[in-house]
């Protein structure tokens, strides 16, 4: 079992005061220029890569050789050394990077206590009788991109296993990671009146949210990751975010929203006793039970038009058939990815999985996550709860991927034009494991467009798709591979530079097509131009492109003109 760390006393019966701190901390991490990029200046690239590795002794061997040489901002080290490196500073010292907010109140706050308080004990930088304190929460600037420019946030969370110096407590509050930062690049960044954080956390993606949203519910199991969330909001400065507790959508019970987003607590989990369940990452739920119920509780809860996007694991149950398919998963395995689908039925959904791990790399991933080491007795432990879980269920090989639902029904809004039935109806799984495209500012946009311009196809019947006009999105490319000294291509490619960085395979007629596609002609007029330069049957070529124009709309690689 992972230690339970002893949590901050974040808990002030007066919020007024707690919002009167956080106001001081702001104008303190302000002055002090506690951002990203002047701590990547501060310790240089090679130490902040090692950070991302979870090793802190070259930032600390920088810190402490500027210090000696006074090259550094003496607030801006201190406030690092604390909340970034987990290392106890001299009480004087934050008492000097936090003028406004002073120690008093960072106690006061939670922030930290003085060491050798409750039996603490560790290294620090205090000499002779001065006092020191050490963080009880970890604090760190977030700088991110997205569809409305360029934005910074301070997050707070649990202290990390760097700073603890041992595995996890089952309660703890992640800060942000990588599933956090997967799914905020996601987010559409259309405009909506109402949307559900459904499992929040530490509140980053009611944060990203908000840069789109009028009026944001964020919910969580977990009382301590509400309270954080809190802070994190009231310390961004961010309103609108009404904050519940419960778990999955009981919080929300007859209430239906634009939008839903959420990170949820999907990782795959033994139910044995002796395996640690963390709030941030486990539901409670056997196997991909948990995915499926945010995925079919969805429906009720959207809004006619709305959409819901979230992260999450799915199950590949199969015989023990050994060798694997080409797209890396197992031959005689059940489709996870058709199993996901099923969940979805009831609404338009765009399911894509971007990995898949075999069952052995799944249970080393998580239990490394939760602190505990390779080569313990206690990993081989469980190691073993995992695989035997897995073996109970025939369970090969585990999928990660991205969800998006959509609700298009009888009562659908006048704005939305999908349809709901029929060829138009949006219902893709894809296996997209390769590298994406470059996309600074996330995924979403490229999503938008996708489902607007999808939106825009299915409801014109192939007459009236033939009749309109269509331009080469200006981020693709087209490849041909050649034979030395042949005259013919022997491939052709059509490559998507943003987005999902797509490679689609060419025929002689889709690829004249796409490059005759500059907006001047009509999609009929090139392909009866293209049939007669090819000598072929103008229907027949029509029924053989239109489905792929159809499908590169989709993809964003083909637009409307107009």
């Amino acid at each position: 079992m992972s230690t339970e760390p002893k949590p901050s006393p974040l808990t002030i019966a007066d919020e007024a005061r707690v919002d009167e701190l956080l106001g001081l901390l702001r104008a303190d991490l302000v002055a002090a220029d506690f951002t990203v990029a002047a701590l990547e200046a501060l310790w240089g690239d090679d130490a902040a890569a090692a950070l991302h590795r979870g090793e802190r002794v070259p930032a600390r061997r920088v810190l402490d050789a500027r210090r000696r040489g006074h090259g550094a901002s003496a607030g801006l080290a201190t406030l690092a050394e604390l909340f970034v490196l987990g290392v106890p500073v001299p009480r004087g010292e934050l008492g000097e990077a936090l003028v406004g907010l002073g120690v008093g109140g960072a106690v006061e706050l939670g922030l930290v206590s003085e060491t050798g308080e409750d039996g603490e004990t560790g290294e620090d930088r205090g000499s002779g009788s001065e006092a020191s304190v050490r963080a009880r929460l970890d604090l760190r600037p977030y700088a991110f991109t997205d569809a409305h420019g360029r934005g910074e946030w301070w997050i707070l969370s649990d202290l990390g296993e760097l700073t603890l110096g041992h595995a996890l407590g089952e309660h703890h509050v992640l800060g942000v990671g990588g599933a956090s930062m997967t799914l905020s690049g996601l987010m559409l960044p259309t405009p909506a009146r109402r949307v559900l954080d459904l499992g929040t956390g530490c509140g980053i993606q009611a944060m990203h949210a908000s840069r789109f949203a009028e009026r944001i519910v964020a919910t969580d199991i977990s009382e301590r990751a509400l309270e954080i969330a809190r802070l994190n909001l009231v310390l961004n400065g961010i309103a609108g975010v009404e904050l519940r507790l419960g778990s999955l959508f009981e919080p929300v019970a007859g209430e239906r929203f634009d939008r839903i987003v959420s990170n949820p607590p999907f990782v795959i989990t033994p139910r044995v006793a002796g395996v640690p369940e963390y709030d941030y990452r486990d539901g409670g739920m056997v196997g991909d039970a948990l995915v499926e119920a945010v995925i079919r509780g969805t429906h009720d809860h959207l809004e006619p038009g709305g959409v819901a996007q979230l992260l999450g694991n799915w199950e590949y149950r199969g015989d023990g058939a050994s060798g694997g398919a080409s797209d890396g998963t197992s031959a005689g395995a059940s489709d996870g990815l058709e199993r996901v689908g099923d969940w979805a039925a009831a609404l338009e959904h765009w399911v894509i999985e971007r990995e898949v791990q075999h069952v052995t790399e799944y249970a080393e991933t998580w239990i490394r996550d939760g602190g505990t080491r390779p080569g313990t007795a206690e990993f081989d432990r469980l190691y073993d709860a995992w695989l035997d879980d897995f073996a109970a269920r025939g369970v090969e090989q585990v999928g990660f991927g991205y969800v998006l639902l959509r609700r298009t029904d009888a009562a659908a809004s006048d704005d939305s034009t999908a349809t709901a039935t029929g060829a138009g109806r949006l219902a893709r799984l894809e296996r997209l494991h390769g590298p994406l495209g470059s996309n600074e500012a996330g995924l979403g946009a490229h999503l938008a467009e996708c489902l607007a311009e999808h939106d825009r196809q299915a409801g014109l019947d192939d007459a009236a798709l033939a009749a309109t006009r269509l331009t080469t999105a200006g981020d693709v490319t087209e490849e041909r591979h050649y034979w030395p000294g042949d005259d013919d291509p022997t491939a052709m490619l059509l490559r998507q530079g943003s987005g999902f960085g797509r490679a689609i395979s060419l025929d002689t007629g889709l690829a004249a097509l796409v490059g005759a596609s500059d907006g001047e002609l009509s999609i009929g007029a090139i392909v009866s131009a293209l049939a007669q330069l090819l000598e072929v049957d103008e229907p027949a070529l029509a029924a053989e492109l239109l489905p792929a124009v159809r499908t590169l709309v989709d993809d964003g690689m083909l637009r409307f003109t107009d």
